[in-house]
């Protein structure tokens, strides 16, 4: 780096030192949505649903289950002289209860080893010492300089590729959290290319965002809210098939755009100072006087094995998060005795556990924020149908002023409700459970098909888990990229506008077109 070069670094170092000081961090940032949530206790009153059990018919044609709300038996709690309840929540709370100063702990522990929070902090915490051992051996910066030695002709058409493969696995097999591994290895790759890590976050995770918001089979959105509506269960395929290929064309265009940009001067990127992170352990590492030898190869086919054997888990075995975690742990430790083996990096059989020990000390900050972002739901009374909490009474109030709108409005307002909802509760099946109850009738009544209202609940669903920080999948990702969510929303808002308008466009066709 020359001196030109170096006095460009300082002045960009100090510009966003200086913007830093100004913008709250994302921690005041959920504890100021936290306050806001416990007020909205103290003004809107709780009320529950009753649930039944449905049957449906997964994509294989077998019978499977889900609790859902009954549509019209929302009730409002009372006391004893008839007038709503206002569950305000304390500012401390005893015997388990979630209080406002409670919001971290409760947030970290609620949940169980399938969901949100602990079993995504759990996964995070993992696969950042995984991927830190994986790391160390050298053995991925060796293959990204290989890669670039041979493949610089081929360099245009890879972040296009990339792009439309994760895209692809968002579609078919509701590809989210396995993003965050896959971060951890394409960000050095971008960065060496000489893109930033916007780019790498974007053509791994929003990829795959963008294909689970606008494809036919995603297991964990279209099958379930098709089979709580009552239509058949990968239905209307075509219309949604074109839909993945225009979003995700114009999300393709878009990073290689801006990638080229990026390519062309890095002190463009907001994530320049952040990305040296990267830059620094290639210089520390001395990669470029690095052969890539046996052991470089034999821990990159270790990645690529776990790699195939995750699809495999996901699609043919129904594998999720504890197995997903432990899947990416016998990699980590297969890829630390191949290094101590063929002494990669020097490597030592005690630098196993200490490569492990700083990785998922690395993601601890994303981790913690998955258990504060979850700790805002708990705050307003969880979302529990049959416990009195303030988001039933929300729900409820939407469905009803749905009911009195025109059908193409009805239509576009499911689906910006939905975005909106995905804030409190980002789990998809978990969604469907609570909204399509609601919304499939609610289609009945203003005159459009059913179709139309789980594809607004499909594309509510999606695509604001690209922005909201109570998204574990989109934290940890961050996380790994080593961004800052403020950062990142400078970034990703021009695009959530794009999608924005995309989306009503397919909701304002659909209406028009009758689409069932």
């Amino acid at each position: 780096m020359n001196k030109s070069e170096k006095n460009k670094d300082h002045q960009l170092k100090v510009k966003s030192s200086n913007k830093t000081k100004r913008i709250p961090d994302t921690y005041i940032l959920i504890f100021l949505v936290v306050v806001l949530a416990a007020i909205i206790t103290y003004l809107v009153p709780v009320g529950k649903f009753r649930t039944q059990e449905i049957t449906y018919k997964d994509a294989s044609g077998n019978p499977a289950t889900k609790t859902v709300i009954v549509s019209d038996s929302y009730e409002m709690e009372k006391d004893a002289e008839g007038n709503p309840v206002k569950k305000g929540v304390p500012a401390f709370a005893e015997k388990g209860e979630t209080g406002l100063f409670n919001y971290v702990f409760e947030g970290l522990v609620s949940g169980d080893k399938w969901g949100s929070a602990v079993g995504i902090v759990a996964l995070i915490l993992i696969i950042g010492g995984a991927f830190s051992i994986v790391l160390d051996t050298g053995a991925v910066e060796a293959g990204i300089m290989a890669i670039i030695a041979k493949t610089q002709k081929a360099e245009k058409i890879l972040i296009p590729l990339i792009f439309f493969i994760f895209s692809l696995g968002g579609a078919t097999f509701g590809m989210g959290e396995e993003a965050i591994a896959f971060a951890m290895i394409i960000v050095p790759l971008v960065i060496a290319l000489g893109y930033d890590s916007i780019t790498g976050v974007f053509i791994s995770y929003v990829a795959t965002q963008i294909g689970f918001a606008t494809g036919p089979m995603n297991p964990f959105s279209v099958m379930i809210a098709q089979g709580i509506a009552g239509i058949p269960v990968f239905s209307g395929a075509l219309f949604r098939w074109i839909m993945w290929l225009v979003f995700t064309s114009i999300g393709c265009v878009f990073i290689v755009l801006y990638s080229r940009r990026i390519k062309k001067n890095p002190l463009k990127s907001i994530a320049y100072s952040s990305d040296n992170y990267f830059r620094r352990n290639y210089q520390n590492q001395n990669i470029t006087q690095q052969k890539f030898g046996i052991g470089h190869s034999l821990v990159l086919f270790t990645i690529f094995a776990t790699i195939v054997w995750l699809i495999w888990g996901v699609t043919a075995r129904g594998y999720f998060i504890p197995e997903i975690a432990t899947q990416f742990f016998i990699m980590g430790i297969a890829a630390g005795i191949i290094g101590v083996i063929f002494k990669l990096n020097d490597m030592k059989i005690n630098d196993i556990a200490i490569s492990f020990r700083k990785g998922a000390k690395d993601l601890l900050g994303a981790a913690l924020i998955v258990g504060m972002a979850k700790g805002i739901l708990l705050v307003l009374g969880g979302d529990n149908p049959e416990t009195p909490n303030v988001l039933n009474t929300i729900l409820h109030s939407a469905g009803t002023a749905l009911a009195s709108l025109p059908k193409v409005f009805s239509a576009w307002f499911m689906y910006v409700f939905q975005a909106i909802f995905n804030f409190f509760v980002v789990s998809s099946s978990g969604q469907a459970a609570l909204t399509m109850p609601l919304l499939a009738p609610l289609a009945d009544i203003v005159g459009i098909t059913r179709q139309i209202a789980v594809l607004a609940f499909q594309l509510g669903d999606g695509f604001t888990n690209l922005i909201f920080p109570t998204s574990a999948a989109l934290m940890g990702t961050l996380g790994v990229a080593r961004l800052d969510w403020l950062k990142w929303v400078k970034f990703q808002i021009k695009f959530q506008v794009i999608l924005f308008f995309l989306a009503t466009i397919f909701i304002f066709l659909a209406v028009a077109i009758g689409y069932s």
